[in-house]
């Protein structure tokens, strides 16, 4: 790091903190800490929904996922779209018409409070655990790439946040997401003209793309039907959609972001925009993902792209046969360069004779450069047990360091912590309000003044910062960043939108029956999660049907059809 790359990060960073506690200062009541006194444009919603969602594992795994594994990560999206446009004409009008603070408070005139708390707890849990690994993943990343202690890195991520998110609350985030989303796609579409730029000047970008996909790494859609497959077009048009639906219409993490606007319509309007944007944004992080992986097709790449696990095997009895592989893996580039020039050449003529020898050239290389790769994983795991395995988080971030010049560095670096702190704080104040509506004044002290609240939530949102930091500081190493908080989400927001659902569309069903559905529901998701392949997004729709048909049919065993509670 260079002292422009430190007066960039440490500039970006200390305007957004100092912006969003001067501009939401002193709020006074539990309206305006929790809402931000619905003076929200849709502008605001939208670009805040994006943030919250865009957590630095976005910046940091996504391209490398693409690096690795093509574009296909991008139908996890497909159903987002319209999972917009059925929250926005079904959900946020119930949710304003009630003028709630939380998503859960709805349960309660509908069902009972039992279901209520049942949702809130789901969601604590959920989250709670999201929110350490939200901090966590980064944290991982940058200790290992700015060689600080891990240590060190986690409560600068996680006290930052709790700074802003304590003084200012919802409005807070939201005002403070504005600026973060403008380093963070400005940071990213920089990047990606560099990297461009680094092209060799005999390869356009159009061959460059064409590179890509003669490699197999330009696998947008897949239609193919496969339970175990994550990335499918059905997989995300189906599990996505539930996903989706859950995520943004029961988290209250997203569900505070819109519930703040100065109406229904902005609220709606800032749904729609996060709709229309999310994929073109996922498709141009993991594309600048491939760009980097063409960069490195004719630049030699790291045999492993955590540098530092690497060179910790050279301090131990392994260090020759790393050597050896080193030098493997370096013959076997060179020769990869070669038959990457010559598939550039062949492109040129547009001889798809040529091209397709060329191409099993390439192929067959590159599956000889996997294999010296997973010989050195073998090394590493043998010399240094401890050491994280999976590399392609450190991607990205290992060609920034390297590679992009000062100022820039410290910019892309300021877009990872902007990121975290963006979907920590989201998360920290979704926790907190959660817990103070739903389970502190309705079960626990009932009579507080609205200054008390307002006390107790800030002291919840310190609260849940500490659980996430500590759960941060003292959790194993996860080999899957980029897929850890998904899943953990998958596992119970299934759950949680069949709740919804019910609430909403079935009403047949009452308090009663949903609430032993639910925790049925739940415990068949625990079951394929543990003991079946079925791929993760899958546990959404699983989980959400066995609410509807559980339901069904202890509400019949419960006794009919029952009297609504919900006159609205």
């Amino acid at each position: 790091m260079r002292p422009l790359d430190w007066i960039v990060l440490l500039g970006t960073l200390g305007f957004i903190v100092s912006y969003g506690v001067w501009k939401t200062r002193g709020s006074k009541d539990i309206e305006g800490y929790l809402k931000g006194d619905n003076s929200m444009k849709w502008w605001t919603i939208g670009l805040s929904v994006m943030a919250t969602q865009a957590s630095a594992i976005t910046f940091l795994s996504t391209p490398g996922q693409a690096y690795e594994d093509g574009m296909r990560f991008v139908q996890f999206y497909f159903g987002l779209p319209i999972a917009m446009v059925i929250i926005s004409i079904t959900v946020i009008p119930i949710f304003y018409r009630l003028n709630v603070y939380t998503a859960y408070e709805f349960l309660e005139s509908r069902f009972d409070l039992k279901t209520r708390s049942l949702a809130a707890a789901l969601f604590l849990v959920q989250r709670g655990l999201a929110a350490g690994i939200t901090i966590y993943a980064p944290a991982i990343i940058l200790s290992t790439m700015l060689g600080w202690s891990l240590t060190t890195t986690t409560l600068i991520i996680g006290i930052l946040v709790i700074l802003y998110t304590v003084s200012g609350g919802t409005k807070a985030v939201s005002v403070t997401q504005k600026q973060q989303m403008a380093v963070m796609m400005g940071g990213m579409i920089i990047a990606g003209i560099m990297v461009i730029s680094y092209l060799p000047d005999n390869v356009s970008f159009g061959e460059a793309v064409t590179v890509a996909g003669k490699m197999g790494k330009m696998n947008v859609v897949d239609f193919s039907f496969n339970w175990d497959d994550r990335y499918n077009f059905w997989s995300g048009i189906t599990g996505g959609l539930f996903l989706a639906l859950s995520y943004f219409g029961t988290d209250q993490s997203q569900v505070a972001r819109y519930i703040g606007g100065k109406s229904v319509g902005e609220s709606r309007l800032g749904l729609l925009f996060n709709g229309l944007l999310k994929i073109p944004m996922q498709f141009l992080i993991l594309f600048i993902g491939i760009m980097v992986f063409v960069f490195y097709q004719f630049n030699q790449p790291p045999v492993f792209f955590n540098e530092v696990a690497k060179n910790n095997v050279y301090a131990t009895p392994y260090a020759d046969d790393l050597r050896q592989l080193e030098q493997q893996y370096n013959t076997v580039f060179e020769q990869k360069q070669e038959a990457v020039q010559g598939l550039v050449a062949a492109i040129k003529t547009e001889d798809e004779g040529a091209i397709a020898r060329a191409q099993g050239n390439v192929n067959a290389l590159t599956e000889v450069s996997k294999e010296v790769r997973e010989e050195v994983k073998g090394l590493i795991r043998q010399a240094t047990p401890e050491a994280e395995l999976k590399d392609t988080d450190y991607v990205f971030i290992s060609f920034v360091m390297k590679y992009l010049p000062a100022g820039l560095v410290g910019l892309l670096l300021a877009v990872i912590f902007s990121a975290a702190m963006s979907s920590s704080a989201s998360e920290l104040n979704a926790l907190a309000s959660t817990t103070v509506i739903d389970i502190y004044k309705r079960s626990l002290k009932q009579q507080g003044s609205d200054r008390h609240y307002l006390n107790a939530s800030r002291l919840f949102t310190v609260g849940w910062g500490f659980v996430a930091i500590t759960f941060a500081l003292f959790a194993s190493e996860l080999d899957n960043l980029i897929e850890a908080v998904n899943i953990i989400g998958s596992i119970f927001y299934g759950t949680i939108l069949g709740i919804f659902l019910v609430a909403f569309y079935v009403r047949y069903i009452g308090g009663n029956a949903v609430f032993i559905a639910a925790v049925l529901a739940e415990l068949v998701v625990l079951y394929c999660h543990y003991f079946t392949d079925i791929a993760f997004l899958w546990f959404n729709v699983i989980g959400c049907a066995c609410v509807v048909l559980f339901g069904f049919i202890l509400q019949a065993v419960l006794g009919g059809k029952r009297e609504l509670r919900d006159k609205s």
